[in-house]
C-alpha cells in the first residue's frame, strides 16, 4: 500500500523506464514496476556516488546508461534522500527512456541537414536527431562549438560542423536551472528556405522540456511534503506518552528547563506538583493491568482538567507518576490546584471495574522556586520528589509542600511540611 501511495500513477508513465527508491547501500527498496521491489544494487552508479558524497547536489541528471532492469537506454533523474539527522538515507530516481527524446525530436521538421542535440553541461551528448547509436554518450568538450555553448547562457552563431562539414546556424539555450544545453542546428541553406522554423522548433522543445521539469518537480515536491508530515508526526510521538496521550518525560524535561530559566529572568515563582497514584500495584494485582491502564487514563483526565492556562504542563513521567508544571504560580496557588486534584480524584469512579468514588487516591509533592543560574530545573524536581516521599510516609492521600521562602532565587527548599488533602 505504501508503495502504491508513493508512486501513484507516475510509475506507469510511458517514457519512465524505471522508478525506484534505493537505500543507503544502493539496494532497491521500492519499485514502481513490481511489488515487492526487484532485487538490484546500484551503489556503483555515478549518480548514487554523487548524491552520497554531496548532500547539496539537488536534482542530478546522469549520462546515458543501460538499465539493469529493462536493458533499455535511459537517462536517470535522481535526488538524495536524507534521514531526520541529515545523514544519507538513499536515492529516489526515475529513468527516462532516450526513446522519449527520439520521438519528440522526430516530430520536428529540421530540413534535410538540420540537427538537434541535447547535451549535459560536461559536453556529454544525451540525444541527437537524426539519431545514430554511436552519437549517444559522446563527449565533445574539445569542439569549438560547444565552448560557445558553455561560455554563454544562450545565443546563436554560424559554424561548420566537425562531424559532417555542413555549415549550420546554431542556436543554443540552457534548459532552466538543469545541467542541460539544447542546441538546434539548421543548415544555412535550409534556413534560407524557411527561417521561421527556427523559432517554432526552439519554443516547442523548450516548452516540452519545461513541462517535464514541472512534472518532476511536482513528483518530488509531493514526496518531500509527505516526508515532512511524517517527520513532524514522529517528532510528536517521541514526546508523547502512548497510553495517556500526555507529554512524556522527555517533553517535561525540555519544558521545565526553559520554564526554570524564564522564572529566574522574570523573578516569578515556578511551582511543580509530583502526583503519584497510591497503592497502584494493588489495582494491577486485584483487577489486572487493563484496569490499571484505565485508572492511569482517568488520572490523566483529572489532572488535565485541574489546569487551564496555556503555559501549564501536565505530563506522565513514570509508571503511575505524573507532574504538573505551573509557571507564575506561588506555593499558595499550587496548593489550591493540589486540592482540586484531590477532589477530582476522590470523585473518580470506574464502574466497569467495580471501582467506586474514593477508592483511588493520590499523594502529591509540591515545590516552588524562582529559578537559579547555578542549579538546573532538576533541583526543583528533587525538592518536590522529597515532599512526595514525605506525603507517602505520612499516610498517603495528602499533599506535602517543600518548606522554605517561596521564590528564593538561589536555591530550592528541601525540608517538607504537611498540607492535608481536603
Amino acid at each position: 500500500m505504501r508503495q502504491l501511495v508513493l508512486f501513484d500513477r507516475a510509475g506507469t508513465a510511458r517514457d519512465l523506464g524505471v522508478m525506484l527508491v534505493l537505500d543507503e547501500h544502493g539496494d532497491s527498496v521500492l519499485d514502481a514496476g513490481t511489488v515487492p521491489a526487484r532485487r538490484l544494487n546500484n551503489a556503483d552508479r555515478d549518480y548514487f556516488r554523487a548524491h552520497k558524497a554531496d548532500p547539496n547536489l539537488g536534482l542530478h541528471i546522469s549520462k546515458p546508461l543501460f538499465s539493469r532492469l529493462t536493458g533499455s537506454r535511459i537517462v536517470v533523474l535522481s535526488r538524495r534522500i536524507d534521514k531526520p539527522d541529515g545523514s544519507f538515507s538513499g536515492v529516489v530516481l526515475a529513468g527516462l527512456k532516450l526513446d522519449y527524446f527520439s520521438r519528440l525530436f522526430d516530430q520536428i521538421g529540421l530540413g534535410r541537414d538540420g540537427a538537434i542535440n541535447l547535451y549535459l553541461r560536461d559536453a556529454t551528448r544525451l540525444m541527437r536527431q537524426p539519431y545514430e547509436e554511436a552519437d549517444i554518450g559522446v563527449n565533445i568538450a574539445g569542439a569549438s562549438t560547444f565552448r560557445r555553448f558553455v561560455a554563454e547562457r544562450s545565443g546563436s552563431f554560424v559554424g561548420t560542423s566537425v562531424r559532417d562539414g555542413v555549415e549550420r546556424h546554431y542556436t543554443f539555450n540552457r534548459v532552466g536551472d538543469l545541467p542541460l544545453v539544447l542546441n538546434v542546428a539548421l543548415a544555412t541553406r535550409d534556413i534560407e528556405a524557411g527561417w521561421r522554423l527556427k523559432a517554432l522548433v526552439i519554443s516547442s522543445v523548450v516548452l516540452v522540456l519545461c513541462g517535464l521539469t514541472v512534472f518532476l518537480s511536482l513528483l518530488y515536491g509531493r514526496d518531500l511534503r509527505r516526508r515532512a508530515v511524517l517527520q513532524a508526526e514522529l517528532a510528536r510521538l517521541s514526546r508523547t506518552d502512548a497510553l495517556t496521550d500526555l507529554p512524556n518525560r522527555r517533553r517535561f524535561d525540555e519544558v521545565s528547563e526553559r520554564a526554570w530559566k524564564r522564572a529566574w529572568h522574570k523573578g516569578k515563582p515556578l511551582s511543580l506538583l509530583i502526583v503519584d497514584a497510591d497503592h497502584f500495584k494493588r489495582y494491577n494485582d486485584r483487577y489486572g493491568h487493563a484496569v490499571g491502564d484505565e485508572v492511569l487514563k482517568a488520572l490523566a483526565r483529572c489532572l488535565s482538567a485541574s489546569v487551564n492556562r496555556p503555559d501549564d504542563l501536565v505530563a506522565r513521567v513514570g509508571g503511575e507518576e505524573f507532574v504538573l508544571l505551573l509557571p507564575d504560580t506561588d506555593e499558595e496557588g499550587a496548593s489550591r490546584i493540589a486540592g482540586k486534584v484531590h477532589e477530582a480524584v476522590a470523585a473518580l469512579t470506574l464502574p466497569s471495574a467495580g471501582i467506586g468514588a474514593g477508592a483511588v487516591t493520590v499523594s502529591i509533592g509540591l515545590a516552588t522556586g524562582s529559578g537559579s543560574p547555578r542549579e538546573p530545573a532538576e533541583a526543583l524536581y528533587r525538592a518536590a520528589d522529597a515532599a512526595l516521599y514525605e506525603a507517602k510516609a505520612g499516610g498517603r492521600n495528602q499533599t506535602r509542600c517543600a518548606s522554605g521562602p517561596t521564590g528564593h532565587p538561589e536555591s530550592v527548599p528541601r525540608e517538607p511540611r504537611l498540607v492535608r488533602a481536603r
